[in-house]
């Protein structure tokens, strides 16, 4: 089965009638499912990062081989399809309102940002990830509605949800890539503010005026405070029709 069919078939409900009886005795016997996958997966990921998530790492903390585990997961791609579609399935999707289509877009992306947040790096595999999990597609389509619903032309609206999701998936991976530099000694000055302001107002000022002169601007932010304006500022700048 190549890996389309797969992905297709994990797609249909179950129809034991139509399968081979040593088929459903195998699958009787074995310990794992799709669903120990990725909640295993999800587990590495919380404690180790994205980048520790291999197949043999999988395979060895699910305790089987990698035979067993390509009987469930095609390859890495498909994992991170299935990562991906978890997330989204713990989403919920407001009815589109035309009165309020920037704050639902905006709640819908925070609450996507927090979702990456929880499992260091795992954005990485949203990008150039072409979904095909019905959950990863049901957040696409929720967005695409509210967008639409506001007066967004279609062709602008199918832009712009690629181009939200994009920077949320980057956003977090920055985050989580700031973060591991951090841990290590000669890297923490990354995330010390005054260490940057310092850093920025030594500048020679007759070669960077503007950097030093608006060295505060240039490092304020707390929180979320950047994610906040540039998410506004992504959504201010769809014209409805």
């Amino acid at each position: 089965m190549n890996p389309r069919e797969r992905r297709a078939a994990r797609q249909q409900p179950p129809n034991p009638e139509a399968e081979p009886a040593d088929t459903r005795r195998r699958r009787r016997t074995a310990p794992i499912t799709v669903e120990q996958v990725i909640d295993t997966a999800l587990g590495v990921i919380a404690t180790e990062g994205y980048e520790a998530l291999t197949m043999r790492r999988l395979a060895g903390a699910l305790d089987t081989g990698p035979a067993s585990l390509y009987a469930h997961v095609v390859n890495k791609a498909d994992l991170d399809d299935l990562l991906i579609g978890r997330l989204c399935a713990e989403l919920d999707l407001p009815r589109p309102d035309p009165a309020a289509w920037q704050e639902q877009i905006r709640g819908v992306c925070t609450r996507i940002r927090d979702q990456y947040l929880k499992y260091p790096g795992i954005s990485r595999a949203a990008l150039a990830m072409a979904p095909t999990d019905l959950e990863t597609i049901r957040v696409n389509e929720g967005l695409l509605g509210i967008l639409l619903a506001g007066g967004i032309a279609p062709q602008a609206a199918a832009w712009a949800v690629d181009a939200l999701l994009l920077y949320v998936a980057a956003y977090c991976l920055e985050l989580s890539i700031v973060r591991e530099r951090s841990a290590h000694e000669d890297d923490a000055w990354v995330l010390d503010r005054d260490e940057l302001l310092r850093r920025f107002a030594a500048l020679p000022a007759a070669t960077f005026p503007h950097t030093t002169r608006h060295a505060a601007e240039l490092t304020a932010g707390e929180g979320h405070d950047r994610f906040d304006f540039t998410l506004t500022l992504m959504i201010s700048g769809l014209a409805p029709r």
